[in-house]
């Protein structure tokens, strides 16, 4: 099991260092976070939801027994690993060679390469597979060739398919589905919670989604605490939504959440995606003849990151909502979180941020009144009115 947070190795900052990325997935979990890791993030994992296979679940039987009983014209695997899960539950019942029997007789088509591959290794043959890995194309092709009076099984994968199976069924075909796996909520939801927690106090600077549920499950339990406006704002503004493909953004859009997704359906491209919006959304600063770029939870000072402590990154961002300009302590005191009413918690903070930033020069103080950016002089002109 990946680590609730982990931390990066040391070293030279990578794209994602300095920002926290927040991991919903159940499966291939690890290897997200590791590929986050190894560009420098901070990783925050919770499964948003279990898989539970249906080996021992009677829908699966049941659908599995009247395809051999009644075979169909077509069959779709949509999944490799949900393919291959079929025939080895089909296995464990003593129904696998029965089911690969009727399977050699039908049309099977492959959603991808890698359900082709499943499929070539289950001893089968596709008769076809788009070269753009979509249903959509999937769907076009069968109502092209007309699926009125004809038998359909699709192979889930707890993956929605949004109006797959209904325009099949509209367009008078019988449809079969085969649900090879089953997600379920977490069963203990504290590390979802807390996730929940740091992504409404913008403590996560993106959230991932590789598959539709874990992002209904996650809304969900938005829901059952209170908390779903509060997400659905800080999603909109301050925590950007990386899905893998656009299935897995339905639920999100539904709710008019606008999110990211890579041109491939992979997990590479996903975080090569990440390594491009969060520095392009960083805010870069000209200050006292400094670089100054503000990650989420550090600063990149001419291109060397500094670590800032919470309060201090607070503090950082309410000067830089307007730089060059004098914002009184009474202000950075309501921008420290539960810093109550002691202004003296705003000079200890800026104590500790200036000693992390490196460059004491970089915010000064100004008598009587608070603090600012020094922001160089020939950038005044440009943010005198932000």
């Amino acid at each position: 099991m990946y680590d609730e947070t982990q931390r990066p190795d040391p070293g030279p900052h990578g794209p994602l260092s300095g920002f926290t990325v927040g991991v919903t997935a159940a499966r291939r979990a690890e290897e997200l976070g590791a590929l986050l890791q190894r560009r420098g993030a901070v990783v925050l994992h919770a499964p948003a939801l279990r898989i539970v296979p249906l080996a021992d679940d009677g829908e699966l039987l049941a659908a599995t027994k009247e395809l051999i009983d009644q075979v169909p014209d077509v069959v779709v695997a949509t999944t490799a690993i949900g393919f291959r899960g079929w025939i080895e539950a089909a296995d464990g019942w003593g129904l696998g060679e029965q089911l690969l029997g009727r399977l050699r007789g039908v049309e099977l088509l492959a959603r991808g390469p890698k359900v082709k591959g499943a499929i070539r290794a289950a001893g089968l043959t596709e008769k076809w597979s788009p070269s753009s890995e979509s249903m959509a194309e999937v769907l076009d092709r069968l109502l092209e060739e007309g699926v009125e009076g004809r038998r359909i099984a699709v192979q889930l994968h707890g993956e929605p398919l949004p109006g797959f199976v209904e325009a099949l069924r509209e367009g008078g075909a019988e449809v079969v589905p085969v649900p090879v796996y089953r997600w379920m909520p977490p069963e203990d939801s504290g590390p979802l919670d807390r996730l929940l927690d740091a992504a409404v106090s913008r403590g996560l600077d993106a959230l991932t989604f590789t598959s539709a549920p874990a992002a209904a499950s996650l809304l969900s339990r938005a829901e059952e605490r209170g908390l779903l406006s509060e997400l659905l704002a800080a999603l909109s503004h301050d925590v950007l939504p990386a899905c893998v493909g656009p299935v897995t953004a339905v639920p999100l859009q539904a709710r008019g959440i606008d999110t990211v997704q890579p041109d491939r359906f992979r997990l590479g491209p996903l975080v090569q995606l990440l390594c491009q919006e969060l520095p392009g959304r960083a805010r870069v600063l000209p200050i006292a003849g400094h670089r100054v770029e503000i990650r989420g939870h550090a600063v990149l000072v001419d291109g060397e990151l500094k670590p800032v402590p919470p309060a201090g990154m607070s503090l950082l961002r309410a000067l830089s909502r307007r730089p060059g300009w004098v914002v009184a302590r009474a202000d950075l005191l309501r921008a420290l979180p539960g810093a109550g009413r002691d202004e003296h918690a705003v000079e200890t903070a800026m104590a500790r941020l200036r000693t992390a930033l490196g460059a004491p020069k970089l915010i000064q103080t100004v008598v009587k009144r608070g603090y600012r950016l020094a922001l160089d002089p020939a950038a005044d002109a440009k943010y005198a009115d932000s």
